[in-house]
């Protein structure tokens, strides 16, 4: 009588007929056999072979599954056994890659990344860190998942012995890769990280503040690069912005410093306000679309007409100087940020590149 059966680990557990009978009839299931009862008459050829022609009392599992084949065949059941030995092979290859899992995650557990191929292979992310570790366990066991479950097994089989190879398959059930973020479209009227709603900037500190953020946020949802492909047109409206401001509050002060005028930054606004409902030009840095005409006649209602040009050309020197300097200081905060900050739950760092055009 067999009583017990030798796992694959080694265990011994008490011998269960039944199993042997579930897996026949799910074999046959596939084919569209509904006949438990010849599966239960298969069985106890299979016991009745393993007892009286192998003499086996404590049969591994691998010699059980060897002889239900065996009969399944010599019964007429080849189609039957065809499925079981797809069944078996397909529960081998789980075990094995359940097996080759645990291996892994043992290597990227107790291993630094010097000794660890895996916690190196994205430059980006620091293997040695904890959730850079914690992101390598969830990228192996969906790569694994992947081949398993979702691959064609062809596919599966050539990706495992590098016949080819395909690239980020942790993500490839989850989403697409990399993104080419418009920032141009993004900020106009603001955008929602998911976490809060951020307005439109209105200054090229914030326009390149929003620019790390927008980065930072995407990359955080999605998979690969991100990249602003229209930067530079993006940052456009942030500097435009800024030399509006600036020059109509050096305007104020040249007003309160040459004019006279003991609220000159509010008459400067007042001043810019009028302009732009009669002719809805304001301020620009290239100085092309005619504005300081349209504002010389509203600053001679406040200032002799003799000190207007000096006062415009007083505001034009410093607002440049000043949209320089903080278009600088904006870019040059830029390239620390996205150097330092962090993203994908704190275990990767974005890298910069930027083309500038001829």
């Amino acid at each position: 009588m067999i009583e017990m059966i030798v796992k694959r680990d080694g265990r011994q557990v008490a011998f269960d007929s039944s199993k042997i009978t579930d897996a026949i009839y799910k074999a046959a299931q596939v084919l569209g056999g509904n006949d438990r009862e010849t599966a239960e008459e298969l069985t106890r050829k299979v016991i009745a072979y393993l007892e009286d022609e192998l003499h086996e009392t404590r049969p591994t599992v691998e010699q059980v599954q060897d002889v239900v084949e065996k009969i399944l065949i010599e019964n007429g059941h080849a189609r039957t056994a065809k499925e079981f030995i797809l069944y078996r092979a397909e529960r081998t290859r789980v075990r094995d890659m359940n097996t080759k899992l645990m291996r892994i995650y043992e290597d990227l557990t107790f291993k630094p990344a010097a000794d660890n191929d895996i916690k190196r292979e994205n430059a980006n992310i620091d293997g040695d860190t904890p959730m850079g570790t914690m992101l390598k366990y969830g990228s192996e066991g969906s790569k694994q998942f992947c081949e398993m479950y979702v691959l064609d097994p062809v596919f599966s089989k050539a990706h495992t012995e590098g016949d080819i190879h395909i690239h980020d398959l942790d993500f490839y059930t989850l989403t697409t890769t990399c993104c080419q973020i418009d920032i141009v479209k993004l900020f106009k009227d603001g955008f929602c990280t998911g976490h809060g709603f951020l307005r439109e900037p209105n200054d090229i500190a914030s326009y390149s503040a929003l620019a790390c953020i927008a980065i930072q946020s995407n990359q955080n949802d999605q998979h690969g690069g991100q990249s602003i492909p229209n930067f530079d047109y993006g940052m456009a409206p942030g500097v435009r912005k800024t030399y509006r401001r600036v020059y109509s509050r050096n305007v104020g002060r040249a007003l309160e410093l040459l004019g006279g005028l003991e609220d000159g930054e509010a008459t400067a606004r007042q001043i810019a306000e009028a302009v732009e409902e009669k002719s809805g030009l304001w301020p620009v840095l290239a100085d092309d679309n005619g504005y300081h005409q349209h504002e010389a006649a509203e600053l001679t209602r406040y200032i002799p007409e003799e000190l207007v040009e000096k006062i415009q050309r007083f505001a034009v020197k410093n607002a440049r100087k000043e949209t320089y300097r903080s278009t600088f200081q904006a870019m040059e905060a830029l390239v620390h940020n996205l150097n330092t900050m962090h993203s994908r739950a704190g275990s990767q760092t974005p890298f910069f590149l930027y083309q500038l055009r001829n």
